[in-house]
């Protein structure tokens, strides 16, 4: 790399680590578990704050997922209450029960959340 390229470069400065092939293996195996699939990456986290956060956001899809549903139902209600000047007691009802449903996901979601970076996973 000549000089040009270095200073075109954010990280210009290069640490070699020598390690054995079983440790190789190892952190490898540490990268894929966290979901890093660049060694750069993953060394430069690990040197800098000692470890590698995984986050799975695959419930937070799923709960935004149904509030858009929940808030497509409101307003399709609105909408209904608005051209007919009629609002259902069922379709409050159905409403009510879907927050609540949902909310209580959330919050299922965050308790769970808040075990695991604090440490107490061991109550969940």
């Amino acid at each position: 790399m000549n000089d040009g390229e270095q200073k075109k470069r954010k990280r210009a400065v290069q640490i070699i680590v020598r390690v054995t092939p079983e440790e190789k293996a190892e952190i490898l195996k540490n990268m894929e578990s966290v979901g890093i699939s660049n060694l750069s990456v993953y060394a430069r986290k690990m040197m800098l704050d000692g470890q590698v956060i995984h986050a799975d956001f695959t419930e937070i899809k799923e709960l935004s997922r149904q509030l858009g549903y929940l808030a497509r139902n409101i307003n399709q209600i609105a909408l209904r209450a608005n051209e007919t000047r009629n609002l259902y007691k069922s379709d409050v009802e159905d409403l009510q029960r879907d927050y609540a449903a949902v909310k209580d996901e959330i919050l299922t979601y965050l308790t769970k959340a808040v075990k695991s970076v604090s440490g107490d996973s061991q109550n969940s």
